[in-house]
């Protein structure tokens, strides 16, 4: 049946059955068609003083690309998002809206507001199907930028200092680019083939990658700038897993959601025996802790054979930070949520797997630091549920490498760095930062909105700054170095 513009509420998404869904690792959101995309786009108002835009960490023009898909200019259109956005197929997939552009859509105050995310993705998806243009960029400066860490905030401020006319190197620890997109979001929220796309983009601006070089062992910061880099930005987030120090959590059946996710989406469990890492998640699966990457464990177990999945938030529904889409297909696809209980105790069997969690009622009392109610503990109100496996999601941290080998790098007690929050600037010259080794863990717009500060900064800063010649065999040092880091 076709659709009929209705200026109350925002289109539908296509979605994939749940019955079906639960048994696959393909995309959930199957994105508008041409007919939906152009019905959509006509909510938009065109607001002379748009407030969605300043709802945007990267300053998207949304009602300037809007308009030019209400016209059917999607070439134009992609154009102009990527004039602020270097990975709009990425943002339009895994962005929360609802918190930020969307949330100040005038729309939206007399009904759903102009679903923005999903008309980037549209206008992105297009593109990727026709051909990748590239835009044109500024003369070559001469001046060397390396780039540690491939995740959003490092590709962000790789993409805007390459079109500024930089040389920029990225180094990435893992084989693979894409940081927190390929190791922590599923397939089927975020398909791999996506970054490739956009990684590749990236490339095509003339970005170098080195994969597989973990920058505080092959080379400290200070080594960066003595090989003739002229400026670095670290990115390197925040992929230590956090853990609830309660006994039993050694145990067998026991992962850090950091483990479980690395393993299905980096080492493609959910391929097995084609790639060569299996996972047993049994018939029985709880989820501690109530983000997005709770949902997507939760979401993942039930794809790799769980029959039931059950999320424990120490909250209510209320406080629950996950994004409300997540949390809605997750309960379509059968995963239960129980709401104010904390897991207190692990408890295994003769050999030393988990086989309950004891969880304790909660009741909310005043706001935290966070600013949510505070849990607190009802005594006498403990519990077990039996489980198979238990997938802790609490939140990560930065990892220290990089911090514990650069002098004069100003840091807190929790391992990220200190900088300005307007530019990245930190305690170094020369040195920039942003994402969540700057922030604590986040979300994947607000890195990118960092790093693209940052590459303004840096920007600035060599255009200003007198620096001595870089090494012309730069890049052929650094690639003998990788090479012999791998034989070791």
């Amino acid at each position: 049946m076709q659709e009929t513009l209705n200026k109350q509420h925002a289109v539908a998404v296509q979605k994939q059955d749940p019955k079906a869904r639960i048994r696959n690792f393909g995309e959930v959101a199957l994105g508008y068609t041409e007919q939906q995309a152009l019905l959509e786009a006509q909510r938009c108002l065109s607001c002379p003083k748009p407030k969605c835009v300043e709802g945007c960490p990267v300053e998207l023009e949304i009602p300037a690309f809007i308009k030019l898909v209400k016209e059917k200019r999607y070439e134009d259109a992609i154009k102009k998002v990527k004039e602020k956005n270097s990975l709009p197929a990425i943002c339009g997939r895994v962005c929360p809206q609802e918190e930020q552009c969307q949330k100040f859509c005038v729309r939206g105050k007399n009904g759903d507001p102009v679903s923005i995310g999903r008309l980037e993705r549209f206008v992105a998806d297009l593109e990727h199907k026709s051909g990748i243009a590239l835009p044109e960029r500024a003369k070559p400066t001469g001046r060397k930028v390396a780039i540690i860490g491939a995740g959003p905030a490092g590709l962000t401020a790789a993409a805007d200092l390459a079109k500024l006319g930089h040389e920029v190197t990225v180094f990435e620890a893992l084989h693979v680019a894409g940081g927190v997109l390929v190791y922590g979001i599923p397939e089927f929220r975020l398909p791999k083939r996506i970054v490739q796309a956009e990684v590749d983009y990236i490339k095509k601006l003339g970005v170098k990658f080195y994969p597989d070089a973990l920058i505080g062992r092959l080379f400290t910061i200070e080594e960066l700038f003595e090989r003739g880099f002229d400026a670095v930005f670290i990115g390197s987030g925040a992929g230590l897993p956090t853990f609830l120090g309660i006994p039993g959590e050694n145990l067998g059946g026991v992962y850090s959601a950091n483990e479980f996710l690395i393993r299905i989406n980096l080492m493609k469990s959910y391929e097995f025996p084609e790639f060569d890492t299996p996972i047993k998640v049994g018939k029985h699966v709880a989820v501690i802790g109530g983000g997005n990457v709770a949902m997507d464990s939760a979401r993942s177990a039930l794809r790799l054979g769980a029959e039931h999945v059950c999320i424990i938030y120490r909250r209510s529904r209320g406080e629950l930070p996950a994004r409300e889409e997540e949390l809605l297909n997750a309960e379509e696809e059968g995963i239960t949520c129980r709401f104010l209980a904390a897991p207190t105790r692990f408890i295994g069997d003769e050999q030393g797997r988990v086989k309950a969690v004891e969880v304790v009622a909660m009741e909310l009392g005043e706001p935290d630091a966070s600013g949510r109610r505070r849990p607190i503990p009802i005594k006498g109100s403990e519990t077990f549920i039996d489980v198979d496996t238990v997938i802790v999601a609490v939140g990560r941290t930065p990892n220290p490498i990089i911090q514990s080998v650069t002098k004069g790098l100003v840091v807190t007690n929790r391992g990220t760095i200190v900088a300005d929050e307007k530019t990245g600037k930190t305690s170094l010259e020369g040195v920039y930062t942003g994402g969540d080794i700057m922030t604590g863990e986040a979300t994947v717009i607000s890195a990118m909105g960092s790093g693209k500060r940052a590459a303004k900064a840096i920007h600035e800063y060599l255009r200003t700054k007198n620096h001595a010649s870089a090494t012309p065999q730069i890049l052929t040092e650094i690639s003998k170095c990788i090479m012999e880091s791998k034989k070791n």
